[in-house]
């Protein structure tokens, strides 16, 4: 039997029904809104059960690459906002007194500034005080736990303030790798070796970083003092306020052949607090007080909250008409 012939339309019909033609409709309303095709082109693909999801890597936090940072750049937007923003504010707000400076006339080369830490205010406040050269080629170590926390903290620290992440909570060879980079290529370091800004005012214990990386970088370590940061800006407080403040630096320390980490710590936070005794006396003072081993410490007595804050407010008035009680 002959097949019969198909007309036009019977043809165009037959043509719309097979399956590469067929038009799927889905039941999901929302299957197309703009919403749903930005997150299936900005968010990564989902993983299928059963398979291990690879791990991300984080750009976060003690993982952040702050190569960039050191480019031209970026160091020359550092500058600008150092002299145009930086260094006005603080010498609004915090009004510095700086001495000993005179003290780095004969380094040549990198250095580390190690200093005490009891406020936010003493970064900048730091950053403004250095001398050049070392100003304009200087990284701070920074926790990597408070500045480089997300993604916009992250670039902005370590864009205005030349920081590198610094793991507090444990020692990670990532960050001395770096830093031990930084200074063999001749850049200068801040550190604040307490690790935390003072809750009550007083120092806290040194840590070893700036004697292990000026053992192992062949660099001097420069002891400095600040006073009044905590007054501009305390720590809990959003806001600053203006007080004067001072900076005192110290003779730069070189590492002793054979010294120990822990000793040379020993020896800088003794010679902060040197200074410290010098910049509330006189310098001849301080001096007869470290050779008899009597000099005052920042860390405050070993007591309890409230006579520690009793003798705070005795040094801050000179001593003269309260005494510490005997009990």
């Amino acid at each position: 039997m002959p097949a019969m012939p198909l007309s036009r339309r019977q043809a165009r019909e037959l043509l719309r029904r097979l399956p590469v033609n067929r038009r799927v409709r889905s039941k999901n309303p929302t299957a197309r809104t703009p919403g749903r095709i930005a997150r299936a082109v900005l968010l990564p693909p989902t993983v299928p059960a059963g398979v291990e999801r690879p791990e991300r890597k984080r750009n976060v936090g003690a993982d952040y690459d702050t190569a960039w940072a050191r480019s031209y750049p970026a160091r020359f937007a550092r500058v600008a906002i150092l002299n145009a923003v930086m260094k006005p504010v603080i010498d609004l707000l915090a009004t510095p007194t700086v001495s000993g400076a005179d003290r780095l006339a004969d380094i040549d080369g990198p250095v580390i500034f190690a200093a005490n830490h009891r406020s936010h205010a003493d970064t900048p406040l730091m950053m403004t005080a250095i001398p050049e050269p070392w100003r304009n080629r200087l990284f701070i170590g920074a926790a990597a736990d408070y500045w480089f926390t997300n993604r916009i903290t992250s670039p902005l620290s370590a864009l205005i303030i030349g920081a590198i992440p610094v793991e507090r909570q444990r020692v990670s060879r990532t960050a001395i790798d770096q830093s031990l980079k930084l200074l063999r290529d001749g850049w200068s370091m801040l550190i604040f070796p307490e690790g935390a800004r003072s809750s009550d005012g007083w120092g806290r214990q040194f840590t070893g970083g700036a004697a292990f990386l000026s053992s192992h970088a062949d660099v001097p370590v420069v002891p400095v003092f600040l006073d009044g940061t905590d007054k501009v800006l305390p720590k809990g407080r959003n806001l600053p306020r203006p007080h004067t403040t001072r900076v005192v630096f110290g003779a730069p320390l070189h590492p002793i052949e054979g010294e120990d980490s822990k000793t040379f710590t020993a020896r800088i936070e003794a010679a902060v607090h040197r200074l410290a005794d010098e910049d509330a006396g006189d310098w001849w003072t301080a001096r007869r007080r470290a050779a008899d081993a009597t000099t005052p410490s920042l860390k405050g007595p070993d007591a309890g909250a409230w006579r520690r804050a009793w003798a705070k407010g005795a040094r801050r008035s000179g001593g003269g008409r309260r005494r510490w009680p005997e009990v």
